[in-house]
């Protein structure tokens, strides 16, 4: 099929964006990868009556660190962030994660902030964000605001982006000593959606203590989800095999993950334990790694 009739532009500033925003509202769909929203316009799923291209947008691809703090314009491609050497340094669980996107092809035109602006609840770059308690920068007419990943992601494909902003930047801070990172999906074929998944970042404290926790979730929720209570049965104490356990049985108790053809919501839930027990291992393995560096 092919796309209903729609009014282009091809801006060169954020300040064009934000004018063309504040001028068409709901009716304008901002494109960056395309990945997603030209094959729904294709199929009429969705139908802007605007489209505004951000491909030349200048300064929205910059990649570069800061004072402790990785920060990634929103057009940066996902084949770009996977083979930076700055985000490997600033966001090495991204960097693990990206290869699970997709395929190839698809990530060398991708956009990290499409992905997010997006907010599948399949998708891995989300909850990648959750699990790295993002921060992102938005612009829209009124001027520009910052927003943790915690409060951005509202609902099944919902976000707090208002319908005259739009994300420029991704904020991340770069991983304390001793922390550690994971990740890990289970997809019925390597590039298809994953049935569920694991993002996971974790710290030690000099006495090999967990210090800090953050799990989130995959294809288990109407967007990505923050396993709080996995996250409190490992703070404080050391993280063993049984601390794992706790975790991944939290984790079971506190998601409601959907039913479909591929999985049923029970089989999902049970899934996402199993890989909470994979992948909290990796994680901590790293952190005391990173602590004796």
């Amino acid at each position: 099929m092919k796309p209903a009739p729609f009014e282009y532009h091809r801006p060169s500033t954020v300040d064009e964006v934000t004018e063309l925003l504040a001028r068409h509202g709901p009716d304008a769909k901002l494109l960056a990868g395309g990945q997603s929203l030209v094959p729904a316009m294709n199929f009429r799923l969705a139908q802007p009556a605007v489209l505004i291209d951000l491909e030349r947008v200048a300064g929205l691809a910059e990649l570069r660190e800061e004072g402790g703090v990785l920060r990634m314009g929103a057009m940066t491609r996902q084949r770009a962030a996977e083979r930076s050497p700055a985000v490997a340094r600033g966001a090495p669980l991204l960097v693990e994660t990206l290869p699970f996107v997709a395929h190839p092809q698809i990530r060398n035109r991708g956009t990290v902030g499409g992905s997010i602006a997006h907010a599948d609840p399949a998708a891995e770059i989300p909850a990648v964000m959750l699990a790295l308690d993002a921060r992102f920068h938005l612009r829209g007419p009124g001027g520009s605001r910052t927003v943790g990943a915690g409060e951005f992601f509202t609902g099944l494909f919902g976000t707090a982006l208002e319908a005259d902003e739009l994300l420029t930047e991704v904020e991340i801070a770069a991983p304390a000593p001793g922390s550690g990172w994971a990740f890990g999906e289970v997809s019925r074929r390597h590039g298809d959606y994953a049935l569920a998944g694991v993002a996971a970042t974790v710290a030690l404290d000099a006495a090999g203590r967990c210090s800090g926790a953050r799990i989130a979730l995959l294809s288990v929720g109407e967007g990505p989800v923050l396993a709080s209570g996995a996250a409190a049965a490992l703070l404080g104490g050391e993280p063993t095999a049984d601390a794992v356990r706790a975790a991944a049985d939290a984790v079971e108790r506190e998601i409601d993950p959907p039913a479909d053809i591929h999985a049923s919501a029970a089989y999902r839930r049970q899934l996402a334990g199993v890989l909470v027990r994979r992948v909290l291992p990796r994680a901590f393995e790293r952190a005391r790694a990173a602590a004796v560096q």
